[in-house]
Order: structure tokens, then C-alpha cells, then sequence
């Protein structure tokens, strides 16, 4: 447990040595995660207080508050209503290959991860010309998404939206709203090989629903996935997938098989 007044010291010190120009909620942010960094502040110490970094940093304690809460929206630290606050205890990250053929359930259990997948809903778009040219599909075809939430550990850390058509799979309206494993469901009607031509990356912040389902702060990046998962057999599109990881739950593995 770190001493609060060694890190009151630390902090005094790093405060002093840097231009007075830079913007005093970014410093004291700044300064926080060098103290974490270093680890002189350790998980679970509690954090100075609020009047203690405004008077050490020469501003009102609504600076600092702003600042704090920044922190807390990272999930960085966390509060304890009436004692402070206090730095998180980081868990531990999954390794995900974002690369090959092997769907995500398949990889989860193979690294021996306790995977539960639960469907969230099975939703017909509207029209999307983007997805629907990925598909192959009419403006007049009906496509459906199908979302799933991955629980590993006990934390919600990633959305699956599998985006198909049902001039391809007649049941999938009904059946999607079932769908725990895409692969699973092709497998099931025959398919047995896949492959995909291109897959994307970006970054983006959760939506407000994101946000709910994964548990997660509006401030904590999510990376995005997207592809298409194609018979190899046939060379057909079965669907186009865009899969949404809290950035803070992973490290990624992108060797190329």
C-alpha cells in the first residue's frame, strides 16, 4: 500500500517541472498516469483527495473533480461513496488472434476461457448499401442482424453482428433469434469450410446501448472487426460481420497463420 504523502511528493515534483501553458485538468490526468505507470500508486491505494490536488495544483476542486471522473470514465480508478478514491485493479487481458478461420468460440475454448454467448436480439435493417452489396443482396431482400454478447470470465467484453440474408437462409428470422454460434448454424446446413476476402480495422466509442451491454464507460475505446464470412466451397457471401472488442479486455494477436 503506497503512502499518500510520498505520492502527494511525487506528483508536487512532476508538477513543477512541466510548462505552466499545459491545461491543469490534462496535467493532473497526466501526472496520474505516471504515478500508475511507475507504480508508485498501486491497485487498490487511495488516491489524494480532491482539496488536496486543488491546493496542491492551484485550482478549484471542480478541475480536479472533472479530472477524476475522466479517470473513472476509462475505468482507471473507481469511488468508494464516502471514503475516496481508489485505482483499479486491472484484470487480466485475453489474447485474441484477430487473423485465419477459426471462429471466436472456437478460439475462446481452445486458450481454455470460460465463453458464455448470449443472443441479444435478431433484427430485420433497414436498407444499407453498403452491407447489402457485401451480401450480394436486392434493395428489395430482407436482411436480418443478428448481435450476440461474449462473456468470458464473467465480463462482457465483445459484440458479434452477423448481418444475413434471407434469400439465403429462409429460417432466419426465426432461427437468428437462437443463434448463439454463426459457424454452429452454417455447419449445421452443410457448410463446412470458410474463408473471408477482407477484414477491417477501427476504432470508435461505445453508443449508448454499447455502453450497457458491455458494461463498459463511454470513454473506453472499442475496437472494430469488420468482415465477410464466405463459403469456400461455393465462393458465396453467407454474411458480413462487424464485431465490437472493449479495447481494455484484449491484447491482439495479428500474425498471419
Amino acid at each position: 500500500m503506497a503512502d499518500i504523502s510520498c505520492i502527494m511528493k511525487e506528483i508536487e515534483l512532476m508538477r513543477e517541472m512541466i510548462p505552466i501553458t499545459v491545461n491543469k485538468e490534462t496535467q493532473i490526468i497526466d501526472d496520474m498516469m505516471q504515478e500508475i505507470q511507475v507504480k508508485n500508486i498501486e491497485p487498490e491505494d487511495k488516491l489524494p483527495s480532491e482539496n488536496e490536488l486543488a491546493e496542491m495544483y492551484h485550482v478549484p476542486r471542480m478541475t480536479v473533480r472533472n479530472a477524476l471522473i475522466k479517470l473513472e470514465e476509462q475505468g482507471v480508478i473507481y469511488s468508494k461513496q464516502g471514503k475516496g478514491r481508489y485505482l483499479k485493479e486491472k484484470s487480466q487481458k485475453v489474447q485474441l488472434h484477430l487473423t485465419g478461420k477459426t471462429s471466436f468460440t472456437d478460439k475462446m475454448n481452445e486458450a481454455g476461457h470460460s465463453l458464455i454467448t448470449r443472443n441479444v436480439s435478431c433484427e430485420k435493417i433497414k436498407y444499407d448499401e453498403k452491407i447489402y452489396h457485401i451480401l450480394h443482396a436486392d434493395e428489395s431482400d430482407a436482411v436480418y442482424k443478428i448481435a450476440r454478447l461474449r462473456i468470458i470470465n464473467d465480463e462482457p467484453i465483445a459484440i458479434h453482428n452477423s448481418y444475413v440474408c434471407e434469400a439465403n437462409f429462409p429460417e432466419i428470422a426465426e432461427d437468428g433469434r437462437k443463434i448463439e454460434s454463426m459457424f454452429a448454424y452454417y455447419r449445421g446446413l452443410g457448410y463446412t469450410d470458410f474463408s473471408s476476402s477482407k477484414t477491417l480495422l477501427s476504432v470508435t466509442f461505445p453508443t449508448f446501448n454499447e455502453q450497457q451491454l458491455l458494461s463498459s464507460n463511454r470513454l473506453v475505446p472499442l475496437l472494430v472487426i469488420e468482415s465477410d464470412c464466405m463459403d469456400t466451397k461455393s465462393g458465396n457471401v453467407l454474411e458480413h460481420t462487424k464485431i465490437v472488442y472493449r479495447s481494455d479486455k484484449f491484447k491482439y494477436d495479428i500474425t498471419i497463420d
